[in-house]
């Protein structure tokens, strides 16, 4: 049921999440986050995770009627004047639509693995701090069919408010383990027979296109700056480049993910075995 309430001021208790989203700490510690855009939202509202509430002009609400009517949780509707909802982000929002979720839990690599279909794919990231090259790196995980995207302990969250935002809701669709141990998480996917691939620039072991992405696989991506750490670097099996040109040593961690998820889903159709 939605119950909608007008509002003038946004100091109510009830919106203090949105008060407060530019400050990403207390949002996880409480397991919630805050998505915006209207794609987004509506992502989110077609989704399983639980909805808490919708923040809107209410020109945005009669849009969401159809999807809003088929859940089942209590739903609070606050419409305000866009100029309003721009106090709390800033800037000037080009929908002003926002909605608070609750973060779904967390599943493990044991989880991940019963849950999908062979041959596995599976991205991990390693000290990946920037929120929207992590939720690029979501959108193409999903577009790719990753069946999971596991969280080492040293990165951002996909849920965070920017992070939610570049994967344009479609971290909704990608289960997530959030790893305390990268390197245990890659030692336990090694023990059920997947090969775990480093995507490192810096060796000239192998190239991308030499490595065999048929068989259950999981890339582990690191940050544009130090890369993949020593000790998880040290865990996989192997570390793969992209051959550069024109002293080119690195690309964005969406980028590179894409290139090595285009490559595992091209040698997968083309498998000649």
């Amino acid at each position: 049921m939605v119950h909608v309430r007008p509002v003038q001021s946004l100091d109510l208790p009830e919106l203090a999440p949105y008060r407060s989203m530019r400050w990403q700490y207390e949002h996880r510690k409480q397991g919630i986050f805050v998505a915006e855009g209207e794609k987004v939202v509506r992502r989110l509202l077609e989704s399983d995770l639980k909805l808490i509430s919708l923040l809107l002009p209410q020109k945005w609400l009669a849009d969401y009627m159809n999807p809003l009517s088929k859940r089942t949780e209590e739903i609070h509707a606050f419409t305000a004047e866009k100029s309003l909802l721009e106090t709390l982000t800033g800037f000037s929002m080009y929908q002003g639509v926002l909605a608070l979720a609750q973060v779904p839990a967390a599943v493990t690599v044991r989880d991940a693995i019963s849950a999908s279909s062979c041959p596995l794919l599976f991205v991990a990231v390693d000290s990946l701090s920037s929120a929207e090259n992590l939720g690029g790196l979501v959108r193409n995980c999903v577009a790719f069919g990753v069946n999971a995207l596991l969280v080492g302990e040293t990165s951002c969250s996909p849920y965070l408010r920017r992070a939610v935002r570049s994967s344009m809701g479609t971290i909704f669709k990608l289960p997530v383990v959030d790893s305390t141990s990268l390197v245990k998480s890659i030692r336990q996917l090694q023990e059920n027979g997947i090969h775990c691939i480093a995507a490192h620039p810096h060796t000239e072991k192998k190239a991308l296109f030499a490595a065999d992405f048929r068989t259950d696989t999981c890339i582990i991506l690191g940050n544009e700056g130090s890369g993949i750490s020593p000790d998880v670097l040290k865990a996989c099996d192997e570390a793969v480049a992209i051959p550069m040109q024109n002293e080119v040593d690195s690309l964005n961690v969406g980028t590179a993910g894409a290139v090595f998820l285009y490559e595992a889903q091209r040698q997968r159709r083309h498998d000649p075995r």
